[in-house]
């Protein structure tokens, strides 16, 4: 990694709020660094929930298997993204979800007990969580519109807005079931 100033992670939280040196020091401290393969999981349905995901590169996928087998992509985390099954992690349940490195990823791991510490320590850190929950569930809503309103077109559109970098990262059948559409339908989208 990169001296403190420079450190993603640290651009990432001053977004929101600033830190000195010793401030990032600490809560950088609270982090495990992992590298990861493509195709590793790092949650998997059934099973507990230790972590939160902060990606620093590489694309995750987050997804659903449902009881007749059919994937369901809830999102894609690439870098500067959050992800988890938080209902598991903050409840420290077992999982619903699997998470799954699309490609060779290196994430930053925080566990619950390490985030409620610097949370109750730092108050810009207890802030600057809230933020990005305040925005997930924002996200989240609008994706559950779309989902529900939105036309395939429409779908396919906001993709690109979110996920410009994706469109030739991943293959094509999972960005097809995130946006909840045939392949086929994919396809004449993709060729507009």
């Amino acid at each position: 990694m990169s001296d403190l100033a420079d450190h993603p992670l640290r651009k990432h939280i001053e977004e929101i709020t600033s830190l000195s040196d010793s401030d990032f020091e600490y809560i950088l401290s609270h982090f495990k660094y992992r590298q990861l393969k493509k195709h590793q999981y790092v949650v998997q349905a059934d099973e507990y929930v230790p972590n939160d995901f902060w990606v620093i590169s590489g694309c995750l996928k987050q997804f659903f298997i449902d009881k007749n087998g059919k994937e369901h992509i809830i999102q894609f985390a690439t870098s500067n993204w959050w992800v988890t099954d938080y209902d598991a992690y903050y409840n420290q349940t077992k999982s619903t979800f699997n998470i799954h490195c699309m490609e060779p990823c290196e994430v930053l791991t925080l566990s619950l007990t390490n985030r409620e510490k610097l949370c109750a320590d730092m108050h810009k850190v207890d802030h600057f969580f809230r933020r990005k929950s305040n925005a997930g569930y924002v996200a989240l809503q609008k994706r559950i519109l779309s989902l529900l309103t939105g036309t395939s077109t429409e779908r396919y559109e906001k993709f690109n807005k979110m996920y410009p970098d994706l469109i030739n990262r991943i293959p094509k059948k999972y960005i097809a079931a995130y946006l909840g559409v045939s392949r086929e339908t994919l396809s004449r989208l993709y060729s507009k």
